[in-house]
């Protein structure tokens, strides 16, 4: 199987000076239809509050994030950020027209397995995730299942076609393991693809240099605060540069990756980039304030100036989105030879 062309670009995204761009308006998202069949005992039901926002109970404490309407909405916008990134695709991996098993590894609303099982109807789709948010009326091949992807994993060996996983950052404290586990349920030939971002921001137009230190900024102290709680946790925010050490040493191999750069906020000139930074900015402005690890008094005063910082068009901010995938082909074939 031939390996994607996927080279990094460092192109600089031209601004848009037209100061009338805003992010107003709103945006229509669907829920998907279907039926589920899982009965849910209290364990996984008896959701925790803290600081107004609601929190998934199985495996508490795992998954960093709420999962109440306010968040899963945000999930589903920035689903939409991803779409516009790859021209309303779902995935790069090469997978072929006739996947049987797909899974998709922490599916949050379900969103994206929804969108797979609607393409793919002959394979069997599976979402895994702590907690069981995703809507009742989903396509007769997605199954829903709740699940801690950081426990050993159930499914038989050699089960998928394809793995899906996506915004799982600070929610992983062992990602050597996780992808162990990924290689051995893929079948030959199988395919990964992990989407992680980086929580911090990148300035267009300093050579993809991070935003520079600056205690004065309310972005860089939000970023630097996040990924100092998450690495007291054990499960930090910052993994992008070791991603593809990881997968190498569970051994996949043909390994690729991309690096996109995702505006935040409608400053770019380029329609699409306007487009993806208006969508990006609507998903950070909903995001922010979901943190557990904040006072609520602490996070009202520095969000708020988050917030301004990220609709300043002169701030000239993007994110970059990392998207390595690759086929399981050596160590599986190897072991079905003997």
């Amino acid at each position: 199987m031939d390996t994607p062309n996927l080279t990094e670009t460092h192109q600089i995204v031209e601004v848009d000076f037209d100061e009338s761009t805003d992010i107003d308006g709103e945006s229509d998202y669907g829920s998907g239809t279907g039926s589920d069949t899982t009965s849910l005992d209290s364990r996984v039901l008896n959701y925790k509050y803290e600081n107004g926002r609601r929190y998934h109970a199985y495996s508490e404490g795992q998954y960093w994030g709420p999962n109440d309407e306010m968040q899963n909405e945000q999930l589903d916008i920035f689903h939409h950020v991803y779409s516009l990134v790859l021209d309303g695709e779902l995935y790069l991996a090469p997978i072929g027209n006739n996947p049987q098993n797909i899974l998709d590894l922490g599916t949050g609303t379900g969103i994206w397995a929804i969108d797979m099982a609607d393409r793919f109807p002959s394979a069997r789709v599976i979402g895994n995730d702590l907690s069981p948010i995703q809507p009742q009326w989903v396509p007769p091949n997605c199954i829903f299942e709740v699940d801690d992807i950081t426990k050993p994993w159930t499914y038989s060996k050699d089960t998928f076609d394809f793995i899906h996983g996506r915004g799982l950052h600070g929610s992983i404290s062992n990602w050597p393991c996780l992808y162990k586990e990924a290689y051995a349920a893929l079948k030959p030939g199988g395919w990964l693809e992990s989407v992680e971002y980086a929580v911090k921001f990148f300035v267009d137009g300093l050579d993809g240099q991070p935003l520079p230190d600056n205690p004065e900024s309310a972005i860089f102290q939000w970023c630097k605060l996040g990924n100092e709680a998450t690495e007291k946790t054990g499960r930090p925010f910052a993994i992008t540069d070791d991603l593809v050490r990881w997968q190498k040493e569970a051994g996949f191999i043909n390994v690729t990756e991309k690096m996109y750069k995702v505006p935040c906020g409608p400053w770019a000139k380029d329609p699409k980039m306007k487009d993806i930074g208006r969508y990006n900015l609507l998903n950070m402005v909903q995001a922010i304030g979901r943190e557990p690890w904040w006072e609520p008094e602490e996070v009202h005063v520095i969000l708020a100036s988050v917030r301004a910082e990220l609709q300043d068009k002169k701030k000239c901010n993007y994110f970059k989105q990392l998207r390595p995938h690759q086929p399981p082909l050596s160590i599986p074939l190897i072991k079905k030879s003997g």
